[in-house]
């Protein structure tokens, strides 16, 4: 009895295919406008903070949400 193996595609156009992965699916997220995402600054010595604890919330949830490795979710 033989194996079933599985069929491998080879992507010959890839602007087509680029896309279509474009084109599968929409995600639109609201953002309050009056949010503030630069941080204060904290008046003390070293380097200050670049972003708000909100923005950061609102970053690491999205990471959370989509199962994103946070380098990928900051791009996003």
């Amino acid at each position: 009895m033989s194996r079933w193996t599985p069929t491998t595609y080879k992507t010959r156009n890839w602007s087509d295919y680029n896309l279509a992965l474009k084109q599968r699916g929409s995600l639109s997220i609201w953002f309050d406008a009056e949010m503030a995402w630069d941080a204060t600054p904290s008046g003390r010595r070293g380097r200050q903070q670049s972003y708000n604890d909100a923005a950061i919330q609102a970053c690491l949830t999205i990471k959370v949400l989509f199962g994103l490795p946070l380098r990928q979710t900051t791009g996003f």
